[in-house]
Parts: structure tokens; sequence; C-alpha cells
């Protein structure tokens, strides 16, 4: 797939050695009628279907669907970074159905096409080789249709390709459909995997091809020729990746079956912190599921998933109740007393926010106040003492989440609470809850949520500063791109004095690589792993992540990234490759939330409709150590929190970053 499109999923990557051994021979030169006449027979047009589970590939992030026959010279040579010839490239229509999860394609064959020829006999011939390809789901990311540009692609296809790969082994080929081209009945292709099992090495038996296109079934044994005019040709969604679905099993089988995998391919086991003590957590956990199973009782199901989930110490890792999770917000989360808390770099905790016609207002309680003991608690352990909304990867983040809660509980609970008014004396007022959102959107990403927003937004402020604000990598990944481009043209256009862009408030999504517009040289993110069955150890998972270059190229005077505690995981390492650019100045009141990993392969169906998400791909680094998780983008220049910025009713951060670029410094 396109270098952009989905973070995580690689494909096949052996040593460069192979290629020495096998005696494969790459032709350059694209075929012409020289090498051959159009031939008649085989196939014309290639047609065919599939299904999908992971939906957010398809009905999220793509809207300009294609389907396409994509050279496999990458695949031949093992070179995941080989990059897809313009010429080779071969367009078919794609629809797709999402009430069904499924799609159709058509895609009508050149008579003579412009792959590059492989020779895959070993040497055994001085012929002239074929042209090997794959059939893969090719959507479009940025620019036109075809892949280049801003939008190439890197390797051989990954997903919903007409080929089987195998996870576990570098994703080496094991089945599915290829499609080779042959200048003549003189050429030879591979016939079986051979002993070692792959395809194109030493040991593949051989057999003659037919001249002109044919389908070669990796599935039959020897592989079939195929030759109809208009054959069918499945893809196929990687078994890695599709939702594991256990939600027609028992409570306790489908609980176990999760714990088991879990315990192995959890992308943080190993390092010190972060997993759970596994055989402990079976303990505690195992008796509360089976309890619920005897009972039929779907919510005290739901209610031990949780207590599970609470236990891993990441922000990826999560669990959808379904209907289950009304009762529990009803239990938890919708009661609130009027009012909002932050604390303070100095350790106070003040309130920000206010709710009229409250309990808080009626014990008039103002902004500003300083709260001291909450149900007779100093508020320093009160805090502590909060159970968080969700997982967390890092200590700043807790804290923040558990202050946000702090005032959260069922409608009608009541709590004591003593707080002091600016220039007033200190109180204890005891207040009952009442239905209460406004309170918690007052602090919850910052009370900047607008699910109607556009992805990216961009002005150009009074200042004369050019400002973009992404808001989500979670959307059209196209209309992302598109938008930031007109972003930097704006402001290329009107010649700005320097430019802010915004990354605070993002839950992520997919990196796209966008500091690649800014700077000219690669940007070497983390390596990514999964754990193998076969090895039973993390094992790297194609070349390290990487932010190219753009074609397009922008400078500006001054560069400033605003980060925050609301910045999560594929906002992250857009953030990271931002902070990389030369002269780029990260500022913000917390680093970002610190929650980087890969979870495409962690996603469980769970019964009664609940979801499980955990993590199991992590990123690292060459010495060891984890990218991102735990840590965060740091900001190079910290904003304090102090009474100032949280009671000013300004965003204190921006006007900061505008001073910095209108200052001179």
């Amino acid at each position: 797939m396109r270098r952009s499109s989905i973070h995580g999923i690689s494909l096949l990557m052996l040593m460069a050695f192979i290629l020495t051994a096998c005696g494969i021979q790459i032709s350059p030169v694209k075929p012409t009628a020289s090498i051959g006449q159009p031939i008649s027979g085989g196939p014309a047009l290639i047609q065919g279907s599939f299904n999908y589970t992971n939906d957010f590939v398809v009905e999220t992030y793509y809207v300009e669907q294609a389907v396409a026959i994509n050279d496999m010279t990458g695949f031949i040579k093992r070179d995941k970074e080989w990059e897809l010839p313009l010429n080779g490239q071969v367009l078919g229509y794609l629809k797709i159905d999402k009430d069904k999860k499924e799609g159709s394609y058509h895609l009508a064959l050149p008579v003579v096409p412009e792959g590059l020829l492989n020779n895959v006999s070993h040497g055994a011939d001085k012929g002239a080789g074929v042209q090997v390809f794959a059939v893969t789901y090719s959507p479009n990311l940025a620019g036109g249709p075809f892949s280049e540009g801003d939008d190439p692609s890197y390797g051989w296809p990954a997903y919903l390709a007409s080929v089987k790969t195998d996870p576990e082994n570098k994703d080496e080929v094991t089945g599915g459909k290829l499609l080779i081209w042959s200048p003549d009945d003189q050429q030879e292709f591979p016939g079986g995997f051979g002993t070692d099992g792959l395809l194109f090495t030493a040991d593949d038996p051989l057999m003659k091809v037919p001249a002109g296109y044919s389908i070669i079934d990796l599935d039959k044994i020897p592989f079939a020729v195929l030759r109809d005019q208009t054959p069918n040709v499945e893809l196929f969604e990687p078994n890695d990746i599709a939702v594991k679905d256990y939600s027609k099993l028992s409570y306790k089988d489908a609980f176990d079956t999760l714990f088991n995998k879990a315990k192995k391919e959890y992308a943080f086991n190993g390092f010190t912190g972060k997993p759970p003590d596994w055989d402990s957590l079976y303990t505690l956990i195992a008796p509360k599921v089976d309890a619920a199973q005897q009972k039929n009782d779907s919510y005290a199901y739901f209610l031990a998933l949780r207590e599970f989930i609470m236990n891993f110490k990441d922000g990826h890792s999560s669990l959808d109740g379904a209907s289950n999770q009304a009762q529990y917000n009803r239990d938890h989360i919708i009661g609130g007393y009027g009012f909002a808390l932050r604390e303070l770099d100095d350790g106070s905790v003040v309130v920000v926010f206010v709710l009229d016609k409250s309990p808080a207002s009626a014990a008039v309680m103002k902004v500003g106040a300083e709260v001291t003991a909450f149900n007779g608690v100093p508020i320093k352990d009160a805090i502590s003492q909060v159970k968080p909304l969700g997982t967390q990867s890092t200590d700043f983040g807790l804290r923040y989440e558990q202050v946000m809660m702090l005032p959260r509980c069922a409608v009608g609970t009541k709590a004591t609470i003593t707080f002091k008014n600016e220039g007033e004396t200190a109180q204890t007022v005891t207040l009952t809850s009442i239905q209460d959102l406004d309170s918690l959107y007052a602090t919850y990403n910052g009370g900047q949520m607008d699910e109607n927003a556009l992805p990216v937004e961009f002005k150009i402020l009074p200042q004369g500063v050019g400002y973009v604000k992404i808001n989500s990598n979670y959307d059209d990944l196209n209309l992302i791109v598109r938008l930031f481009m007109r972003a930097l043209d704006t402001f290329k256009n009107n010649n700005v004095p320097g430019i802010i862009i915004d990354m605070r408030h993002n839950f992520g999504g997919s990196p796209l690589g966008l500091a690649g517009f800014l700077y000219n040289q690669k940007i070497i993110m983390g390596q990514l792993e999964y754990y193998s069955d076969k090895t039973g150890k993390f094992e790297p998972e194609g070349p390290p992540e990487k932010v190219y270059p753009n074609v397009e190229q922008y400078q500006f005077g001054k560069e400033v990234l605003l980060v925050d505690q609301f910045c999560y995981s594929a906002c992250e390492i857009e953030s990271y490759g931002f902070s990389q650019v030369p002269g780029m100045l990260v500022m913000g009141q917390f680093p970002t939330a610190g929650v980087e990993a890969e979870t495409a392969r962690g996603d469980f169906k769970m019964p009664d409709g609940m979801e499980i998400t955990i993590p199991t791909g992590r990123f690292i680094l060459p010495d060891g150590s984890l990218f991102l998780e735990g840590k965060g983008v740091q900001p190079t220049v910290r904003i304090p929190v102090d009474r100032n910025s949280v009671l000013s009713g300004t965003d204190v951060v921006l006007q900061k970053a505008i001073d910095q670029i209108l200052s001179g410094k």
C-alpha cells in the first residue's frame, strides 16, 4: 500500500543476499513491441470481491477508492523500500458496501503491460523473463490517482491483496493468486514453493508459461496456470489485521482466549513497569468472569473486563462496553456538582469553571477558588485515590485525569468540599450532585471538541502569523493532506513571518509524515516490532518507520509546534516528525500523551457487543528503548501551569507562540 496508508502494516523483508543466491535478474527495460507484440488469449478483464473487518481503512481513511495491478519486483528483490514505477501502474474501479463490509472490483488489462521483466528461473535460461503483478487495494492519498510524487508506494501489496502472507515469517507470500505477463512461450516461472516454502528462491521447481497474461494460482500443488478471459481474483484481508471475533464464545472462553493472546503478544511485555503481573491478574479477574457467566450477568462481565483493562499501563488499551457503558456512566460519570478543577505547578488546586444554577454556584463557589479538601481528605491525597476514566501511559496524564474525575459520581451523591474564594475565608460545604456534563467537558480535552470541524483548519492571525490546526488524523487522509498543503500555500503567498502548527487536542489516527513538506531529509522514527510464535520473541517488522521528503517543499522564517497531553498516538508521531524539522520550536504546558503503539492487530470482539483493544505492536529505538511511549514529544519551551494560564480565559500557549515569532529572536 501507499507509504502512509496504514500505520504499522508492513510486509516481507528478507536479507538481500537471497538475490545473489537465487540468481534473479531484473530488467530495467519496459516491454515494447520488439519484446512481444499484442498476444491473444489469456485474461483481459480481472474481477473479484473481498470482505473486511477493520473498517477504519476503507471507511474512514480513504474516499478515493481504486484497485490496481502492482508490480511485484519489490517482493522478488525482498526490498520493502523499492518504489513502484509509474509506468507499470494500472488502475481499476472498486465499489465498497459499508453495510455488508464487502467490496467488488473490475480491472481491464492493457494489451502490453509496462511492468519490469524479472528472470525468476534462477538464471537457468537467458530469456527476457516475465512481469509479475499482484492485484491490490490502491486508494489515493495525495495528488492524482496514480502512486507518484508525494504519494509513492514502497515495497509490495499488503492490505486487501490477491496474495496471502505469513506474518510469522516476515510476511512471505504463502498463497493466493498472481498475475503474470510473458513476452513469449519460452519463459519459466516457479511451479511451487520448493522445500524452503518461499517463493522466488533457488529451490523452486520451474514450469514453462504461455505467452501473454496468465493467472498463477499459488494455492494449487503444483501451481495452476489459469487462462480464463475474465478470471475472478479474490482480495484478502491479512489474518493478523482482521478483527479477532470472540463474540460467539461464552464469557469464560472469550476471556481466556483473549487473556492467553494478550499474555503473549502485549506490545510492552519485557519493559519494566508496563505489563501487568499476568498470573496475579488472571487470579483476580477469572473468578469474576466465572461469576458473571453463572449468573448470565452482562454488566458484571463488563465490570470484570474493565478491571482487567485498567491493569494495563498504556493509553491504547481500552474497552467499549456497548450497552453496559451507559449504566457505568450513570453510576460513575454523569453526576457532578457544577464545578471543574485544575492542579497548578505549585500543587494548589483551583476551580476553573462554575456552572450557573448548580450546587457549586448555590454555595457561592467562584472561579479561582482554591479547594483544599474533598470529603475530609487533603486535596492532594483525594486526587491520588481517584480511579481514572481510562488507561494512561504517563504519570502526568494519569494525574490530569484524576483531577478531572474527582467530582464525577452518580446523580444524588453527597460530597463535602472545603474551598476558599479569593479574598474570603475558607468554608466547608456539603453538596448533592446533579446531572452535569458541562463541568466534565470544561477540562476534558480543554472543552474544545468539535465533531463537525474539518480535520485541518487554518488562518492568518491578526498579527500576520500563519496558524494551522490539525484537529484529527482520523479522517479522510486525502483531505488532511490537501488542507495542510492549502494552508502552507496560503502562508507562502502571503509572506507570513512564521507559522504555528497546533497539534493539541488531536486523538490520533494515521500519521501522514506532513513534516516532509518542511524538511528535505528523511526523518527516522521507531522500528516496529511484533511478537512471533515461531521465535517466541518480538521481531522487527520491515525497516524503521520514516518521514520522507515531499516533492513540494516550504520554508518559513520561524516555525512553532504546539503540543499537549491530548495529542495521542498518530498525533504524536506526526508531532515528532515536525519536532525534527531544523529550527522548529516545540511549545506547550505538557508533552504529548506518550501513548505510542500499534493496535491494528489488537482489536477483539467480545460477547454482548463489547470490544477490547490491546496494543500488539511497539516502536523501538536503536538503544532498545521505547519510541515515545511513556514519554511523548517534549516541549523545548514549557509554558507554566499557573493561575494566570488556567484563569485568564485566553489561550496563553498560543499567545506565547505568537510572541515568539514576532520577537525577532
